[in-house]
This record gives C-alpha cells, sequence and structure tokens, in this order.
C-alpha cells in the first residue's frame, strides 16, 4: 500500500475501531481473502463477508429501495427523453468501453462518471440526472469509483461473458425500453428485463447480455455499494483504488 492508503488506513481504525475494515485488509492478502465462487473467478478483488449471490432482490434493502422506488416511479418521463435524445442527440452517446473492450453496437450516455455527475446530462436526460443526483448522488448509495449510464444495446448486439473488478459494489439496472428478444444471464441463470422495473445483480459474478430484437434495448444502469458493505470500508475501498488507479496512470 501506499503511504497515502496506510494514513487513510489508520485514520478508519483510530475512527471506527480496529476490526472496521479488517475484510477490506483480508481482500488484499494473498489468496484474495479466501475461497471464492467458481463463476467470480475471473473477479480482480472479492471482498470476503459479502454474500455470495448472483441476482439480489431489488426492493430487499432498506438503503437501496428509495433508489429503486425513485426510478421507478419516473420511468414514464426517463424513457420519454431517452427516446428524444437518442432521435435529436445521437452525438451525447458513445461506443461503451467496458474496462475489457470497447464496443460499437453498445452505446453510452452517462449521468455520472470520474466521481461526478456529467452536468451535460442534466439538459439531454434531466429527470435520469435529478434522481441519480438525489437518490444516488447526495445519499452516498452510489459507488463513486464507477458510473451511471443508459447503456444501449442495438440489435444483433452481443456481451459476451465476463466478471467485472470486483464485488464490494452492485449493479441497479432499470429497464427503460426492452424490445421484445432481449435477456441477461448471471452465473448460469437468465432473466429478461421489465419495463419500468429494476434488477439488482452482483457483476463480480460471471454475465453476458443480448438484444436478438430489431431495435434497440435500453436500461439505466447504477453502480451502487454493495448494501453488505460499512462505511470505513467504502472509504477505504475508494481510497485503495483510487491510489491504484493514481499508481497505474489511469485517473
Amino acid at each position: 500500500m501506499t503511504p497515502e492508503t496506510e494514513r487513510v488506513f489508520a485514520a478508519l481504525r483510530a475512527e471506527f475501531g480496529a476490526e472496521s475494515i479488517v475484510r477490506v485488509e483480508r481482500m488484499l492478502e494473498p489468496g484474495g481473502g479466501g475461497e471464492r465462487h467458481p463463476l467470480q473467478r475471473a473477479a480482480k478483488w472479492i471482498m470476503p463477508g459479502l454474500s455470495p449471490t448472483p441476482w439480489h432482490d431489488p426492493y430487499a434493502y432498506a438503503e437501496l429501495a428509495p433508489v429503486v422506488h425513485a426510478l421507478e416511479a419516473n420511468h414514464p418521463a426517463i424513457k420519454a427523453e431517452l427516446s428524444a435524445a437518442w432521435k435529436t442527440r445521437r452525438e451525447a452517446f458513445s461506443d461503451y468501453e467496458h474496462y475489457l473492450t470497447r464496443q460499437e453496437n453498445w452505446q453510452a450516455l452517462y449521468v455520472f462518471r470520474a466521481g461526478g455527475l456529467v452536468e451535460e446530462s442534466a439538459a439531454t436526460a434531466p429527470t435520469a440526472y435529478r434522481v441519480v443526483k438525489e437518490a444516488a448522488v447526495d445519499t452516498e448509495k452510489i459507488c463513486p469509483l464507477l458510473e451511471s449510464h443508459f447503456s444501449t444495446l442495438l440489435p444483433g448486439a452481443v456481451i459476451d461473458p465476463h466478471c467485472d473488478l470486483w464485488n464490494f459494489s452492485i449493479n441497479l439496472h432499470l429497464a427503460v425500453d426492452i424490445p421484445d428478444g432481449c435477456g441477461i444471464t448471471v452465473a448460469g441463470e437468465t432473466r429478461s428485463w421489465e419495463e419500468g422495473k429494476c434488477l439488482l445483480f452482483d457483476y463480480s459474478f460471471e454475465h453476458e447480455a443480448r438484444n436478438t430484437g430489431t431495435r434497440p434495448r435500453t436500461c439505466l444502469l447504477i453502480d451502487l455499494w454493495h448494501p453488505e458493505t460499512t462505511l470505513p470500508e467504502r472509504r477505504a475501498l475508494t481510497t485503495l483504488v483510487t491510489e491504484v488507479r493514481r499508481l497505474m496512470g489511469d485517473g
């Protein structure tokens, strides 16, 4: 760890107790914090002690339920604004740059990125911007290490099976515009999006998605802190990942 990481970790132990960030520290030990599920093996970090559950009930967590309800309540406006933007402001969308690849048939419109709200999206998708800001950013439920964006899969697009980087954040999908022929598979279980409703899953498990329909499929994605992580752990993880990215020249 760097001196900055050591300093922050020491301050967290002093404020919250010696055991407050032990799960983060165990994650950094050789072996990555212990056994992991076979379908999580490609993830970079698995923090021990978090439920190894691929699919989660989006309404089950008191911390996350207000985000889910706010998104679903505002779905009609979010969909209308997204549709208008897709027709008249396509320049606001870009090829999605996943950490593994870049896909032209996977388009993204960002609401939150690089640790902050994307101000341009306030004009392009004002309802989504407001809900993400009020329900997730202002309440610190969003994982600032990641993002929120409209994810649009063009007809025929396939996202190949992969694991994302870690298990201490969790991926929430609001199904904005869902044609027939779309699905997502997480840890071998395939589900379909229900327009206007949310799905919640742990993307450290291997997952894939596809659009075999005839028009674009769009979800609004938000990377939220895993509800089983604590405040000191979130602060430690933010410092840790920020320092790793700095050393790698990635922000």
